[in-house]
């Protein structure tokens, strides 16, 4: 072992002076590595305040945030990665670890939050459009009714928390202060007919735009 040491060094010295090199030997018991700490970087949409209306009421209690205001209630409860701060009118999200789960959630619950002061405050809005000949919808009591081409028409039961306005027979409103089930509820009507890519026939969202495909061309005689 100490032979192989020994030749090792004089090859090592060797080709140093060949070289032109210095070469010095470090022992291994002197080596010692640094951990360095990496900081997340924080959340743009995540950092921006958010604005509380004079007429929406927040409790806070430890985790947990219930906000009240004209259209309804809503809470939401935060992980212990996320703290909140209360500043008169005015609510910061922010994150009480450095870790990659909490640099993930910073941004999602600063929006969830936001939405949850706009939707008691002013609501949200989600609209449909109906494309296709004999394709219609009403509003019959507490139900929503689709005609879309089925051999029965298509009965949806409205949620509570939810309105459904329909104009000329085609145009779908669905409105509230929940955004989340809006938007799910709008998913579920559109699910029946999706719009399809040649036509455009189907249920599509008000500001969505298909893309067309071209149709099989006949053979040329």
């Amino acid at each position: 072992m100490a032979a192989s040491f020994s030749t090792s060094q004089l090859g090592s010295a060797f080709l140093g002076e060949r070289n032109g090199i210095c070469v010095s030997s470090v022992p291994v018991s002197h080596l010692s590595f640094r951990r360095k700490t990496v900081e997340c970087k924080e959340s743009r949409i995540g950092k921006q305040p958010i604005e509380v209306p004079s007429n929406v009421v927040i409790t806070l209690e430890g985790q947990d945030m219930k906000v009240k205001g004209p259209l309804g209630e809503l809470a939401l409860s935060y992980p212990r990665e996320i703290a909140i701060d209360r500043q008169e009118s005015i609510i910061k999200i922010s994150k009480a670890v450095e870790t990659r789960r909490a640099n993930q959630m910073h941004g999602l619950f600063r929006t969830l939050t936001s939405n949850m002061v706009v939707g008691v405050s002013k609501g949200f809005e989600k609209k449909l459009q109906l494309v296709g000949v004999g394709y219609r919808a009403v509003v019959e009591g507490k139900e929503l009714v689709l005609s879309l081409g089925f051999s029965h028409p298509v009965k949806m039961t409205i949620p509570d928390d939810l309105k459904v306005k329909v104009e000329e027979n085609t145009r779908i409103t669905v409105s509230g202060y929940n955004k989340s089930n809006i938007g799910q509820f709008a998913a579920s009507i559109r699910k029946w007919r999706p719009p399809e890519p040649y036509k455009g026939k189907g249920v599509k969202y008000a500001d969505e735009i298909i893309r067309r495909k071209e149709g099989k061309a006949g053979k040329k005689k």
